[in-house]
């Protein structure tokens, strides 16, 4: 079986974000691989150690991004791809066609990913890669089965679970609670040095920087306000509410 994870490096979700000239300054920040990437690495995973087969994991973005793939090398992953767009503007669109250019030259029969990335939360290359690909896409899934050329997947339908069967090849966004992801053990990341590891661009997918134009345009960014400090309301419990209505009319604007 060929199972591909498609992944992201993001900031550690423990980094402070500042702002500087309207971008994240990432001077001395540390990178980790998407959490919820992270579960699609450990899935793909299990299902090589339960049917066989071989692991890619991919993933588009800046030099730096070679070391989320060496990790997941280092989880037992057995290849890595690396597409360069260091200096290329691309959003979810450019991002997704580079993905697709790189999965038509391949065989596949599972693709996993994160739900979400946790940088922009925005959701969108899984599905347009499936889209593009002409595969089914389930998404947030708690639970994976795979039996021949058939999966069977639980996902999370906003508070409850659904489950969906369907053919492969097919792509699957891993949610929190799928597995636990395991660590790399020494002679994990031993191995990943040994492991093919390797770097492509655009030429290499016979794409013109054109083709990968981003769709949409940040206008802005900035960090959320700071949290004001928070009030007791003094008083009977008469009173109290009286405030309470008093301050979400005037200062919060809530009623």
């Amino acid at each position: 079986m060929n199972i591909f994870v498609i992944m992201k490096q993001t900031f550690d979700t423990e980094e402070k974000i500042v702002i500087q000239d309207g971008k994240v300054n990432e001077d001395g920040v540390k990178f980790v691989i998407n959490p919820y990437d992270e579960y699609a690495v450990e899935e793909a995973l299990k299902v090589k150690e339960k049917h066989g087969g071989n692991v890619t994991v991919v993933s588009v973005g800046p030099a730096r991004a070679a070391e989320a793939l060496r990790t997941a090398l280092a989880m037992g992953a057995d290849e890595a791809v690396l597409i360069g767009n260091e200096g290329l503007e691309t959003d979810e669109y450019g991002v997704t066609r580079l993905l697709e250019a790189f999965l038509r030259q391949q065989q596949f029969d599972l693709i996993l990913g994160g739900n979400f990335s946790v940088d922009n939360g925005a959701g969108q290359v899984a599905v347009r890669l499936a889209k593009l690909l002409s595969i089914p896409h389930v998404s947030s899934i708690t639970k994976l089965d795979v039996a021949g050329d058939r999966a069977t997947a639980c996902r999370d339908a906003e508070g409850d679970s659904e489950t969906v069967e369907t053919s492969l090849p097919a792509l699957f966004t891993a949610q929190q609670g799928l597995n636990e992801p395991r660590y790399p053990s020494l002679p994990g990341i031993m191995k990943a040095k040994k492991k093919p590891f390797r770097e492509l661009n655009l030429s290499d997918l016979s794409l013109e920087e054109s083709e990968i134009a981003p769709k949409t345009q940040r206008v802005e960014l900035t960090l959320p306000p700071e949290r004001k400090a928070g009030k007791i309301l003094q008083g009977s419990l008469a009173e109290q509410a009286e405030l309470l209505v008093g301050l979400l009319r005037t200062e919060a604007k809530a009623i």
